[in-house]
């Protein structure tokens, strides 16, 4: 059945895990605005797994994206005092890994 004109949405799952503590709801609802974001970027991104963690350093607050999209795994992982700050650092980083590998995927 021909598909023509239309835009067949993919549905990306976001599972966010939380180490050593338990993240409210605002912060959440706020990495799942953040990281649906990225589905703009590819239609051939799987599901991102999001890891908010506490460190010790001075930047505590652990932010790790794992996704994978055009056949490769692709990570980002930052740290900073606020997981809002961490989270936002990840993902405008992982949008640019995501067009990179499109780019790249597509060149050859």
């Amino acid at each position: 059945m021909p598909t023509h004109g239309l835009k067949m949405e993919v549905i990306m799952e976001i599972r966010v895990k939380s180490l050593k503590f338990d993240a409210d709801q605002k912060l959440l609802d706020f990495v799942q605005k953040k990281v649906s974001k990225l589905s703009r970027f590819s239609d051939a991104l799987g599901d991102v797994d999001v890891t908010l963690s506490l460190l010790r350093e001075p930047d505590n607050k652990n932010v790790k994206l794992q996704t994978r999209a055009y056949g490769q795994d692709l990570l980002i992982e930052r740290n900073a005092s606020s997981f809002e700050d961490a989270v936002s650092a990840a993902v405008d980083l992982m949008k640019e890994k995501i067009v990179r590998t499109k780019e790249k995927k597509f060149e050859a």
